[in-house]
């Protein structure tokens, strides 16, 4: 047996999978940086991830260091009505991780790798009570866009004036930002908006904003630099991403899907450069039977291939059931692919893919804006919105489909197909592709050696160490392989 002498990384994240994944690609740049890192998740997710990725409970090298596995029970049976309530889900979920996180941690200190550092994503601000009640120091992981942040922030100290019942409709202006429509703020803190509930949970965050030592943020100062700046008077932000480049952890080493991908790499790789139009609205969003009849015939006489991720909502979920249109499969031939999941970074590295037609989320956003392809932005809600008036009006690099679920409007085959090719044909597309490239550039650039999400990182580790050996008076987390 071999033993390494390991800073120990605790990472809780909140069980969704736009949360999970950015925070284990975070883990594995600290793992393959000499950390032992550990990823802690509810259960349910855990069995999912282990079906998906063959993930065993045994420690996995990840270049200098290691990654492993610590999920936890809720405490109730996985269809419990009470899980489609999050007030009463992110309740259940603090009570239990108040119990169970100080435990695991106790349990390592005893087996001779005590903690270091606590780093949790957003909806689960207790993680940074957790960590200050135990004396460890601890960050967060900001898996939206710096732009979103400071929306959160003015709107949490009353800095600006947001939209409120009596004046729904007034536009924002946040410092180093572009004018913000009252629909292009984030969705949640809009009062007409149906998941207030989400609005607290991000809030949660903010009243806890001093507590964590530094905000990681999956951006990189390139892309954002006005703004991180500015924001950076009022929090110490370190800008790590993107996260899912990292030259020394290849993306097949430890994976956080939920679903096992399907095949789709063959189906591509026989498909002429810049052919395929790929469509994916992310692990979320659900369209209504009416709006999906409507993007399924715009592909369709598009005449574009397209490669399209698809699943109905799984029975116990909040959203009405659908399905493809009747006989649309038969329609579409070999032009067109629906699977049920992608490994989307390869997707979107594919030379056969021309463009993304994209919910928005910031995962999305970074992973189109990193491979250099164009978007098509059909935002629904939350930061989705903020980030599709990011892509189109400020990184440039996309054509707008919708403003948004609020908009209440049906966005017809005609418009699909129209936005479809103004995004892969003629000059408009051409000056897309060329800015997306430019962003691919400037990312491959930051993460490389001396870049500066790469140097953040660094940083980051190694004021990591400087605070353990504060505290224990030494370095040392034993871990054998």
């Amino acid at each position: 047996m071999v033993s390494y002498s390991l800073d120990h990384v605790l990472l809780v994240s909140f069980p969704a999978q736009g949360h999970v994944n950015p925070l284990l690609r975070l883990g594995k740049h600290l793992a393959s940086k000499g950390m032992l890192v550990t990823f802690s998740v509810t259960e349910d997710v855990g069995k999912n991830m282990r079906k998906a990725n063959n993930i065993t409970d045994q420690p996995v090298s990840v270049g200098d260091g290691f990654i492993r596995f610590e999920f936890f029970e809720l405490g109730w049976k996985e269809d419990d009505p009470r899980r489609q309530d999050l007030d009463q889900f992110l309740s259940q979920l603090e009570f239990v991780g108040k119990q169970v996180i100080p435990q695991m941690i106790k349990k390592h200190s005893e087996q001779g790798h005590p903690v270091s550092c606590i780093i949790n994503n957003p909806f689960i601000p207790w993680v940074s009570d957790v960590a200050a009640s135990l004396g460890i120091p601890s960050a967060m992981l900001w898996i939206q866009s710096c732009a979103c942040f400071s929306a959160y922030y003015h709107y949490f100290h009353r800095l600006v004036p947001f939209p409120c019942e009596e004046n729904a409709e007034i536009d924002v202006q946040l410092p180093s930002m572009p004018l913000l429509k009252y629909d292009e703020v984030p969705s949640f803190l809009h009062p007409s908006t149906p998941y207030p509930f989400l609005g607290r949970a991000i809030l949660g965050q903010f009243k806890n904003i001093d507590k964590p030592f530094c905000i990681l943020m999956e951006t990189f100062h390139e892309l954002e630099h006005d703004l991180i700046e500015y924001m950076s008077k009022y929090c110490n932000i370190m800008p790590v991403g993107p996260l899912f480049k990292d030259p020394k952890a290849p993306t097949t080493t430890v994976q956080g899907d939920f679903l096992k991908a399907d095949d789709c790499m063959e189906w591509l790789d026989s498909k002429p450069p810049s052919s395929v139009v790929y469509v994916s609205l992310g692990s979320i969003v659900s369209l209504k039977q009416v709006q999906l009849n409507e993007l399924a015939y715009g592909l369709l006489n598009s005449g574009f291939s397209f490669l399209w991720i698809f699943r109905s909502p799984p029975e116990n979920s909040a959203f009405e059931p659908v399905d493809l249109p009747d006989g649309f499969l038969e329609k579409v031939g070999a032009k067109g692919k629906v699977v049920k999941w992608s490994p989307q970074e390869r997707v979107l590295a594919h030379s056969s893919v021309s463009c993304f037609v994209t919910h928005c989320g910031w995962n999305s956003s970074m992973e189109a804006l990193a491979s250099g392809m164009p978007v098509v932005a059909f935002p629904q809600w939350g930061d989705q919105v903020t980030d599709a008036k990011y892509l189109v009006d400020v990184f440039k690099v996309g054509v707008r489909m919708s403003r948004g679920e609020a908009e209440n409007k049906l966005i017809t085959r005609d418009k699909v197909q129209k936005c479809l090719l103004e995004a892969t044909v003629g000059p408009k597309a051409a000056e897309l592709k060329q800015n997306a490239l430019k962003w691919k550039a400037a990312a491959e650039a930051v993460v490389a050696e001396g870049g500066s999400s790469h140097r953040n990182i660094k940083a980051f580790m190694e004021e990591v160490k400087k605070r353990s050996i504060k505290i224990t008076g030494k370095s040392s987390s034993q871990y054998g392989n």
